[in-house]
């Protein structure tokens, strides 16, 4: 199925078009819109064809008269599009390699994402165009193991039999951890010769394989052994084996994310795809940016340049509201590697030589007399289990006749005073007391209930309930009752009861679940859309859901999430999707919230200080992975650059290292 979004003209006549193009440049000025009109609703091969007719009618270059008479952005984009894609990559390639200084992510980017056949026209395009050998120039301009794996690239020579053996990507994942994760060093020829000469369809398995050998995805394994534009250079390899679609709809995103456009990569991406895979592009850009190709264009973008971008685009996804079979692809992926258990890690560790009675006089210590030392107070209680703090409160008690609590209240202040008195209570009285202050008062947080209720297993939820109970003499339900209404309140007291289901997944409830959830010609009353996906998404258990999510992919085409989003609103569309993402990948979930509550201006300190309090002993570290993944900075820089003063401190050892 073709999958680009530009075609062939019907009724081409490319001595008309050549006509049209040389009457639109003739005289003073130019009409730019008839140009962009022609060109990109033309495919490359008559774009080529009327190159010919034009220099056989006229005697002249078209290129080089629409070189003459457009300028800047449009000019650019205009005669790339008039290049054969081979010639248009070895044009890319030469400006990234000539003057002073490299364009290592265009090296990148076409190499990493090219098929064995793209490579060998590209390979032939240069020598033709440039009288060179692109081999010889690639080496010649970089250096190291990037300079290898170049070269590996560069040769076209990666497997195409669809045929897999099995003992094959066993060993595969198997010598990539030993070269890695388990070896002093690493063994880069390793990663050089697996992921550069072995087909898609093998290294899409290994790389399941590896995950669960390793307990982590081989693009985390990458960022911890590999560094600079080699580690770049792997991992956008990675990410083409797994979806070439969504490597391009992230470069694309990235290219025109916050202040100012990388047009260069904006042009080059919408030319090079727009007769391959422009339509899988936007459907996985929609899907994972929750906005369309076409709107994000018009938004960072203007003019002629704009229009002729918006033609290539195709159309606008946001207008269509579809969820196509590219980005079902991609989401029925991301769900079974979901399915596979990795192992959950904390970053605060129980100290080794833990002393309470120890502890306790170094904390009193750094609370008498004038002024209090807060790097003490940092250092011991950001450095103790849970468990052990409370050893802590009960020795300063017997030590000193003192309630700890009443003296750090006394002596700190501010967002440090929070984060200090948050990590001395349990885990249940933590989320308790958030609880408590998301209803009491004038209005409620729902964000809070939603991320506290939604992500915490059957044995937290009871601990919970007990906490609140004993603390403000109130049992949990009633107040969750009182302060909210309809289905969102059913949906909260549901998740209060702690009576999720813990067993394994049933494939075939499973699909009845998933048929249950697609159902929207239902008229029951009683049967209501968000009853129907309550009584699911807020029993069944989480090996089970992962099943029922996948089952609904199969089934209608859609993600489940896209779905919730498509048919509900408010506080109850935000309590499913909250759900579904934790049961998707919790340790994303929160990466999401902590990345939100720091971007921007300002900083919303409360969802920073309850994320890193409440999940500092269950996945924090598989947090930071996941915070690195999905936003390519890493979760102790974006503290550091965000927060300052003791605050910033007591956030890092939390944080626990720098990735």
């Amino acid at each position: 199925v073709y999958r680009g979004s530009v075609k062939d003209f019907q009724g081409f006549d490319a001595n008309q078009d050549a006509e049209a193009l040389y009457n639109a440049m003739k005289g003073f000025g130019s009409d730019k819109e008839a140009i962009l009109d022609l060109i990109t609703s033309r495919s490359n091969k008559q774009r080529v064809e009327i190159c010919q007719a034009y220099k056989s009618l006229y005697g002249k270059d078209l290129i080089a008269d629409l070189k003459y008479e457009l300028t800047g952005k449009f000019e650019r984009l205009i005669v790339s599009l008039m290049r054969p894609p081979a010639y248009g990559d070895a044009k890319e390639i030469k400006d990234a390699i000539s003057g002073i200084g490299t364009d290592e992510k265009c090296l990148i980017e076409i190499l990493a994402s090219r098929t064995n056949q793209e490579i060998h026209d590209l390979v032939a395009a240069y020598k033709d165009a440039y009288e060179r050998d692109l081999e010889a120039d690639v080496v010649g301009d970089t250096s190291g193991h990037f300079k290898k794996m170049l070269v590996v690239l560069l040769q076209g020579a990666r497997e195409e039999d669809d045929v897999v053996s099995e003992d094959l990507v066993e060993q595969d994942a198997k010598d990539l951890l030993e070269a890695g994760e388990l070896k002093w060093g690493t063994d880069e020829a390793q990663f050089i010769y697996i992921l550069g000469r072995r087909s898609r369809q093998h290294l899409r398995l290994v790389f399941d394989e590896y995950l669960k050998i390793a307990g982590k995805p081989i693009e985390r394994s990458i960022r911890a052994e590999l560094s600079g534009d080699f580690e770049k250079l792997m991992l956008a390899v990675v990410k083409c084996i797994r979806s070439t679609a969504e490597y391009f709809a992230e470069r694309l995103y990235k290219a025109m994310k916050g202040l100012g456009t990388r047009d260069n990569t904006l042009i080059r991406i919408m030319v090079s795809r727009s007769e391959i895979d422009m339509l899988d592009i936007r459907e996985v850009f929609r899907t994972k940016y929750e906005k369309s190709l076409y709107n994000m264009i018009k938004e960072d973008t203007s003019g002629e340049y704009k229009k002729a971008l918006l033609k290539l685009c195709g159309g606008d996804d946001d207008a269509a509201g579809e969820f196509f079979p590219e980005a079902a692809q991609v989401a029925y992926r991301m769900w079974e590697l979901s399915a596979v258990k990795v192992e959950l890690q904390g970053t605060v560790q129980p100290a080794g030589d833990f002393n309470d009675d120890g502890d306790a006089q170094v904390l009193r210590k750094a609370m008498k007399g004038l002024g209090t030392d807060e790097g003490a107070i940092i250092e011991v209680l950001t450095k103790r289990s849970n468990a052990q703090r409370q050893q802590i409160l009960k020795a300063y008690k017997a030590h000193y006749g003192r309630d700890l609590m009443a003296d750090l209240k006394s002596e700190l202040s501010g967002s440090l005073a929070k984060l200090i008195l948050g990590l001395m209570l349990t885990p249940a009285q933590y989320d308790a007391k958030q609880l408590r202050k998301a209803v009491e008062g004038a209005g409620t947080d729902e964000s809070v209930l939603i991320e506290i209720m939604a992500t915490r297993n059957n044995q937290e939820i009871r601990a919970i309930n007990e906490a609140y109970q004993e603390a403000y003499h109130k049992s949990l339900e009633d107040d969750l009752s009182s302060d909210t209404s309809g289905h969102f309140k059913r949906i909260l007291v549901s998740l209060a009861l702690g009576n999720r289901d813990e067993g394994p997944e049933n494939l075939a409830q499973a699909h009845e679940d998933a048929k249950k959830l697609a159902d929207v010609s239902s008229n029951d009353s009683s049967d209501s859309l968000e009853t129907r996906f309550l009584s699911i998404l807020c029993t069944r258990s989480y090996p089970h859901l992962c099943r029922v999510f996948q089952e609904f992919i199969k089934m209608t085409n859609h993600d489940v999430e896209h779905a919730i989003k498509k048919r509900m609103s408010g506080d109850v569309r935000d309590a499913f999707v909250a759900i579904v993402r934790s049961v998707k990948n919790k340790p994303a979930f929160f990466a999401d919230k902590l990345y939100k509550s720091m971007k921007g201006a300002g900083t919303d300190e409360r969802t920073l200080t309850r994320i890193m309090i409440s999940r500092s002993e269950i996945d924090l570290f598989n947090i930071r992975g996941e915070f690195i993944d999905l936003f390519d900075k890493s979760l102790h820089h974006m503290i550091e650059k965000d927060t300052s003063g003791d605050y910033r401190k007591a956030l890092l050892v939390l944080c626990g290292g720098e990735d």
